[in-house]
């Protein structure tokens, strides 16, 4: 029923993940692991790849550094996508609201996060808690994006929506990218009936920060996408805080002050005169410090 699809760079970690999922799916399964243990294939070539050698007709796409904590889950996966035609992919964690400003995918807002996920720390020295955002108490909620530690889509939406190994050859924007893609046809949702552990946190790099921008480029006509239709003015203090957050970005890696500009003059949702120039003003007040 189940393809497990998982690019490996640690072969204890596969041994942990792959027990972990044998003991806890519940229906028939195979788990493609491709070995990128040396890093030179970024994850959508690798998964593009497991996904051809794919036999089932639910595909999930997930990392090697997790736990599942759910009995039965490839059950709770089988139930949403058949119950379900307009449901295209499944995460865990996601975010109603997908700014314009190049982001990940929640901007620098925790208001519209859905999530259900146990976060433990490899590089921080932070204990482990239980993000769990959920406030209506639903099943499952629609989002505008999902997070790529878990990803679940079938066959036939996957053969409409590959990722897109082109544009990104690293590690980062994937999931994104993908959440956009198959959304344009299909619904993206978070059900809150799957329990993982993520073992590790992320962290921001240039190379993030750059994917982010390549990925904002492309969407740039569709983005920003907001399922919850929350207000303008709330829209637009997201925009705001997310650009604030960038431009900070964009300073820490010494990326120039030309991008910032282009970012902002070549999305014509920036053109509402107000914001415009206070954004304009941030990143001259940001880049002359």
């Amino acid at each position: 029923m189940i393809s497990v699809i998982i690019s490996s760079a640690d072969s204890n970690l596969l041994r942990q993940v792959s027990e972990n999922i044998t003991s806890t799916i519940g229906l028939p399964f195979e788990i493609i692991a491709i070995d990128n243990s040396q890093g030179k294939q970024g994850l959508c070539a690798v998964y593009n790849q497991g996904s051809a050698k794919a036999k089932y007709d639910i595909l999930c796409f997930m990392h090697e550094d997790v736990i599942i904590k759910t009995n039965n889950w490839g059950s709770i996966l089988k139930n949403i996508f058949f119950d379900n035609s307009e449901i295209g992919l499944i995460g865990i964690v996601g975010s109603g609201y997908k700014p314009f400003t190049p982001s990940g995918w929640t901007g620098i807002d925790s208001v519209h996060i859905r999530a259900n996920i146990l976060q433990s720390y490899k590089y921080l020295d932070k204990p482990q808690f239980h993000d769990y955002k959920n406030p209506d108490n639903l099943k499952r909620e629609q989002v505008a994006c999902v997070d790529g530690v878990f990803l679940s889509t079938t066959k036939k939406a996957f053969l409409e929506f590959k990722f897109d190994e082109t544009l990104f050859n690293g590690f980062h924007g994937y999931d994104i990218d993908i959440s956009i893609a198959i959304g344009q046809k299909y619904k993206v949702v978070v059900t809150y009936e799957i329990l993982l552990n993520h073992l590790s946190e992320g962290s921001y790099s240039r190379e993030w920060v750059e994917d982010m921008i390549k990925l904002h480029e492309k969407w740039k006509l569709v983005l920003p996408i907001n399922v919850n239709n929350i207000s303008f003015n709330e829209c637009r203090q997201i925009e705001k805080r997310t650009f604030n957050d960038l431009i900070s970005l964009l300073t820490k890696f010494d990326i120039p002050l030309s991008v910032a500009n282009k970012i902002l003059s070549g999305n014509k949702k920036y053109r509402e005169l107000k914001l415009f120039w206070k954004l304009k003003f941030l990143i001259y007040k940001t880049y002359l410090k």
